[in-house]
């Protein structure tokens, strides 16, 4: 076995990573680019050797540093997580050329995958079916265009090389062909390096479903049982589950052998993983991620196996620990992934200060997996999942609502997080019973993630935090009366006066305290209220006679407050109203988030109308388009295609058009 392994990757996998090797006795090295220095990661190796700036061109992506790493080191291996370089066979090649294994599969194998192309052909000859498409070399538009009607809409356009749902686009009609087109080679560059394009039928509703292989050097070729991972946004993954829920056992069956026949026919070692999409009781293969999943975690608690300890061995040349007969899957695992994004506005991605990062504590059938701690930053750079939460239990009721529970315990504030769109989606009756599909999101979008104005109770932990951030430091007894803000004071009546915008809505609240007693007034309603500090920003409150607790954070941008149900962040209206105000008077098109111009879609002079794309911006591996806010006439472009910007910038300015209504 190895003596010291490189880990090319960042973030939780890195993490995940190095504990498996420790447990082992493996001393782990770890490379971080300028923006991870203070990460967890680097925390937790033995070695850490700073290998860039904070894009991951310019550091996870660069073979030739890495290698010079491993040298430096003496690292006999690399472990290269998911994403970066874990599928490029160009970096397995080199690796071996230095004299260092690639934990994963041969270049070989990992090129003739990592080509949707030539997967499909070699899943065809193998005798697997595929979706009909189109995967020829021909990349001209007209091809595509005489091969989209041949197909039929409606399509996917897809990138040929990687994978996560970057460079995926659905068209419906032929006029929308040419802007997904560019809009998906653009994107697969950036993610890839590679802008080769393939197209294949949209099939509206079915189910994404994955197995999980397993080849070592010695030809023994194995499943640990299917995944569903049909519990998905922009085509990327948000929730899965092992085993699927619903499918007849003989469907499974011949998913397991049509997987091995895939990996089969590359001669497949290491972990990797067939992806099928189901309907109508009819399969179909469409690619092989020839690398570690990051839903690996739902496999490992339903068979007890370590997946990452699996790996390191084949890698070292080992056979593989278990043969078929002998692999068994009891109960049932279900895994969240939460992301810093905002589900109401599109899953935008959310970039900032973790102010406060809580999960629940360690407990049997609970996994919590991430690389991130409270103070650390949620950067443009890289992908915004926060953490991995996986539950384990006898069925799936059991591990639903597990997870659940789990969930309605993590704390994310200072960035906006999916924590409730999750927590609604696992008490979505459909998703209860199931009945999921790749559309199924979508569907539901509206309930899952509604805009509806925050609770009182919110708004109330909000205000009352501010006089209770003003008490001395809690002792030990959460129920001191010195922690309580009651109100009191020897006589007369004040007030405090809060002014929130709870997305675009304009919300008062009013603490006011006399005698004996302190209220909370929401205009004409006064409710009695008392609160105590619980510490680390947590308080609670009761309001009317109902208890609650509450976390609260307050930085630049406002406050950020989260209760079991739910979580929101107010600005202070009066400066939300200024900056608004401002920007409508003068025009402007800012960007929502920090990221570099992918696109210009208009010209200085151009008139444009509301909705119509003004600019398309590259942050955090996707492309964001932006809109026109009303009517206008372009006065003023402020940055070109591969400019970066900051959140906030001024990206355009328009004049001349009526306001948005």
């Amino acid at each position: 076995m190895f003596k010291k392994l490189l880990i090319a990757n960042r973030g939780e996998i890195a993490c995940r990573v190095i504990r498996t090797a420790r447990r082992m006795g493996i001393k782990t090295v770890v490379v971080y680019s300028a923006a991870d220095s203070r990460s967890l990661a680097v925390a937790l190796a033995d070695e850490a050797y700073e290998i860039g700036p904070a894009p991951a061109r310019e550091s996870y992506l660069n073979m030739s540093v890495i290698l010079a790493v491993a040298r430096r080191s003496g690292a006999e291996a690399i472990h290269p997580g998911y994403g970066f370089l874990s599928e490029n066979a160009a970096f397995a090649a080199a690796c071996a050329k230095v004299g260092r294994v690639f934990v994963g599969p041969p270049a070989k194998a990992i090129h003739a995958m990592g080509d949707k192309a030539v997967a499909k052909a070699l899943a065809e000859k193998a005798g697997v079916p595929v979706v009909p498409g189109y995967r020829g070399d021909r990349q001209h538009p007209a091809i595509f265009a005489a091969e989209a009607a041949r197909i039929g809409y409606p399509l996917l356009v897809k990138a040929a090389a990687g994978g996560g749902g970057r460079g995926t686009r659905v068209v419906e009609r032929p006029n929308e062909l040419g802007a997904a087109l560019d809009g998906a080679r653009r994107e697969a560059t950036a993610a890839f390096g590679d802008g080769r394009l393939i197209l294949e039928k949209y099939l509206r509703a079915p189910r994404h479903i994955e197995v999980q292989v397993f080849g070592d050097r010695f030809g023994n070729v194995i499943h640990l049982f299917a995944r569903d991972c049909s519990s998905q946004r922009r085509y990327q993954k948000v929730i899965e589950e092992a085993p699927p829920p619903g499918l007849p056992p003989t469907l499974l069956r011949h998913l397991y052998d049509a997987a091995l026949k895939v990996a089969r026919a590359v001669k497949y070692q290491n972990a990797g993983t067939v992806e099928f999409i189901v309907e109508r009781g009819k399969f179909y293969f469409i690619e092989m991620n020839t690398r570690l999943q990051v839903e690996h975690a739902v496999t490992e608690m339903i068979t007890g196996i370590d997946l990452v300890e699996w790996q390191l061995r084949v890698a070292a040349g080992d056979k593989l620990p278990l043969k078929q007969l002998r692999i068994r899957a009891h109960g049932h695992a279900i895994e969240a992934r939460v992301y810093a994004e905002d589900p109401a506005r599109g899953f935008l991605p959310s970039t900032g200060g973790l102010v406060r990062l809580r999960f629940p504590p360690a407990a049997a059938g609970l996994r919590v997996e991430t690389g991130l701690r409270q103070g650390d930053a949620v950067t443009e750079f890289y992908d915004p999942m926060i953490a991995k939460l996986v539950a384990f239990g006898a069925d799936r009721r059991v591990a639903r609502e597990g997870l659940r529970a789990a969930l309605s315990e993590t704390r994310v504030l200072g960035v906006t997080s999916n924590r409730d769109f999750l927590l609604r989606l696992l008490a979505q009756p459909t998703f209860r019973r199931g009945s999921i599909d790749t559309a199924f999101i979508g569907r539901h979008l509206n309930a899952l993630a509604p805009s509806a104005p925050a609770p009182d109770t919110a708004l109330a932990a909000a205000a009352l935090s501010r006089i209770v951030a003003s008490q001395p430091k809690p002792g030990t007894d959460r129920f001191s009366p010195w922690r309580l803000r009651d109100g009191w004071q020897i006589g007369g009546e004040r007030a405090l006066d809060f002014t929130f915008d709870d997305r675009g809505r304009k919300r008062r609240v009013r603490l006011r305290f006399t005698a004996g007693a302190l209220s909370v007034d929401f205009g004409k309603r006064r409710l009695p209220a008392l609160a105590w500090a619980l510490g680390d920003g947590d308080l609670a409150v009761e309001l009317d006679g109902k208890h609650i607790e509450a976390s609260v954070a307050w930085d630049k941008r406002g406050v950020h407050v989260a209760l079991d149900d739910g979580t929101w962040r107010f600005g202070v209206i009066e400066d939300a109203a200024r900056r608004s105000a401002a920007a409508t008077a003068a025009g402007r098109v800012v960007a929502p988030m920090p990221g570099k111009i992918a696109a210009v879609h208009v010209a200085k002079g151009a008139t444009v109308t509301r909705g119509q794309i003004l600019l398309v911006l590259e942050a955090m591996k996707m492309e964001h388009a932006i809109a026109a806010p009303s009517d206008g006439v372009v006065a003023e472009i402020r940055y070109a295609a591969g400019d970066p910007v900051a959140e906030g910038a001024e990206l355009l300015v328009l004049g001349g058009g009526k306001e948005a209504r």
